[in-house]
């Protein structure tokens, strides 16, 4: 780990919330992102340990306590010691094959005409 703050756009990627440093900053610039609560636009702004970053992503909220940084990008392993992580749980996905509201369930007993 080095120093004591770091560019926000850097953070992200090193830390392995997006893939590509170009998708941290048009994160940023895009006001998904929030340092102690504050929304952030400038992908330069510089973050330092112990504040806490909420993600908006396609996907999902994820809330990030800043434990450190590292030099450049490295493994998941060196990524997740970068921070700690406040995100809520996920959702259950709906269990595949679910039957939605206007469907009906065929009866055994008497199968579907096309069946017959």
């Amino acid at each position: 780990m080095t120093g004591d703050r770091q560019r926000i756009d850097r953070w992200l990627w090193h830390a392995r919330v997006v893939k590509t440093r170009e998708l941290a900053k048009a994160l940023v610039e895009r006001g998904r992102v929030r340092v102690d609560g504050a929304r952030e636009t400038k992908a330069g702004a510089v973050i330092r340990v112990g504040q806490t970053l909420t993600v908006t992503l396609a996907d999902r909220v994820r809330v990030l306590r800043v434990a450190g940084f590292v030099d450049k990008r490295g493994s998941a392993t060196v990524a997740a010691t970068t921070f700690e992580d406040l995100s809520p749980p996920r959702a259950p996905r709906e269990t595949e094959g679910a039957i939605a509201d206007d469907e009906t369930v065929p009866d055994a007993d008497h199968p579907p005409a096309e069946a017959r």
